[in-house]
């Protein structure tokens, strides 16, 4: 996955600072970050269902889930999810 690596690149978005740092879930904002694209990109990749990790909607919010960024990280193996908002 070619934005693993440039990810990979940015300690902020390391997977030991994201254990350090991010509680359960984070915002598809920062997440979107983690893998190299807009905000705007992740909601939309959230929206089709296509986000490479796990997300959850709670109420009006949509929160990824931090297990799975970190083994999408690590595996470079997409978990996609079927969450629409």
């Amino acid at each position: 996955m070619h934005t693993q690596h440039s990810a990979m690149q940015s300690p902020n978005y390391s997977p030991t600072h994201i254990r350090a740092t991010w509680g359960g879930t984070g915002s598809v904002a920062e997440a979107s970050k983690v893998f190299g694209f807009s905000r705007a990109k992740g909601y939309d990749l959230v929206r089709q269902g296509k986000f490479p990790c796990r997300v959850l909607r709670i109420g009006r919010s949509t929160r990824v889930v931090t297990t799975s960024l970190l083994r999408v990280l690590e595996s470079g193996e997409p978990e996609y999810s079927s969450a629409r908002t």
